[in-house]
């Protein structure tokens, strides 16, 4: 959206500039209650501080809730996520007539992926790429298929074109994101691998990442492509939410336990120093104590790398909303503290695997003046001690002995050789 507004005409203002902005453009999430509030306190926040400045919302939260964001006082322009390549039309609209504009459609079976590129990530070593939107599962705790509509993917001629531009400007790892990005090509044949090959067959790219998966569409035959190709790094961030299979039922997820563990072992197994991470929701209605400890064993079987950890948020407009068996907030916080200890264990049991290895590290701008820091392919992250004199190192790739590890990262050495 940035990019494209450069493009017709607008400047953008640097962060320490951003009280002196004309125009402000508010990209909203809807996924939890919590968003939307924090949207509300930012839209106030920006017209007390300058009140003349024009007010655009876009994103999830007035595509879902239309008729909630025109009740919040001091937008200018509502427009949803379609046709967000119209946004400086809409803001030259808005200037010339001085009328508020109200510019939402709803997403219908055929809609196609718009088309919306990003030539250079300023200050960036890795670009994340768009590649999927929409979602068809239908969660029962998830508001967003009404959010952004149903799946639909960029086609593959415009990603290998897009990844070419990024590798000239400088980059040299890509992410691969999406929505559900594991139905990435389904209508038009193709799957998730026919992407990754096409990133990683692109010269200049050294490293090809992917986003968030949903664990029920990675076939075994994705798995043996993936794994030919060595620039994908073995990081597999797979979408777990709870293991406890009647939670999983319920939230309307579509595997069980029992077949998630079968794709861990099989990426584990086709992978070298494979790295498994996901999220784990806890306190959905009707989570007894009993759920929450298949939940909980169920993690330390898995013993996942890294996790992300957050108590269930009533979404107004899903079916988990209505129930009446909602979990209290003192039992929600106090199973997220139990689950957020077990995962900190399996996180340290992981991290003092990597001691003695070495590895390739590619290096992002230093944030700190004693260590150079970067990721290793299957994203963790590596830190080397750094002298007064040293260069900075980033965007450059250097081979690192794991020596000892700290609380979430490890800290190593430059191999001999490099």
């Amino acid at each position: 959206m940035k990019e494209n507004f450069l493009q017709n005409g607008f400047e953008v203002l640097s962060e320490s500039d951003k009280d002196k902005a004309d125009i402000y453009v508010i990209n909203s999430c809807t996924v939890t209650s919590m968003s939307d509030k924090k949207i509300r306190q930012e839209i106030h926040r920006l017209k007390k501080i300058n009140p003349s400045s024009v007010i655009v919302l876009t994103g999830c939260f007035p595509q879902a809730f239309a008729d909630e964001a025109k009740k919040i006082d001091g937008i200018d322009i509502i427009t949803g996520t379609k046709n967000r390549n119209a946004l400086p039309d809409l803001v030259n609209e808005f200037i010339a007539d001085n009328e508020k504009v109200f510019s939402l459609s709803e997403y219908s079976k055929n809609d196609v992926f718009e088309s919306m590129t990003n030539k250079e990530f300023e200050d960036k070593t890795r670009a994340f790429i768009k590649i999927q939107d929409g979602c068809n599962q239908f969660c029962s705790y998830c508001i967003i298929p009404k959010a952004r509509g149903r799946i639909r993917s960029k086609p593959l001629e415009d990603l290998k074109n897009e990844v070419s531009v990024l590798s000239q400007s400088g980059h040299k790892e890509v992410v691969l994101v999406g929505i559900n990005l594991s139905f990435y090509g389904k209508e038009f044949g193709l799957t998730l691998a026919d992407a990754i090959e096409v990133c990683c067959q692109t010269d200049g790219i050294e490293r090809v990442r992917l986003g968030s998966l949903e664990p029920e569409m990675i076939s075994d035959e994705e798995i043996s492509r993936m794994k030919n190709q060595p620039k994908l790094c073995p990081q597999f961030h797979l979408s777990l939410q709870s293991g406890c299979d009647r939670t999983l039922k319920e939230m309307n997820r579509k595997y069980t336990s029992e077949k998630y563990y079968e794709l861990v072992t099989k990426l584990r197994n086709a992978f070298c120093d494979c790295s498994i991470t996901t999220d784990i929701m806890v306190g959905f209605p009707g989570e007894t104590d009993e759920d929450f400890n298949e939940s909980l064993e169920f993690v330390k079987k898995v013993c996942f790398n890294k996790v992300h950890i957050f108590p269930y948020s009533r979404r107004n407009g899903t079916p988990a909303a209505e129930r009446t068996d909602q979990v209290k907030d003192s039992i929600k916080t106090q199973r997220a503290k139990i689950m957020t200890k077990v995962c900190e264990e399996c996180e340290v049991i992981n991290l003092e695997k990597q001691i003695g290895k070495t590895f390739p590290v590619l290096f992002e701008k230093e944030n700190c003046t004693e260590f150079h820091q970067g990721y290793a392919p299957n994203y963790t992250l590596v830190k080397i001690c750094r002298k007064n004199s040293d260069k900075s190192l980033r965007r450059e790739i250097f081979y690192v002995k794991i020596k000892i590890i700290e609380k979430d990262f490890c800290i190593g050495e430059i191999a001999e050789g490099n």
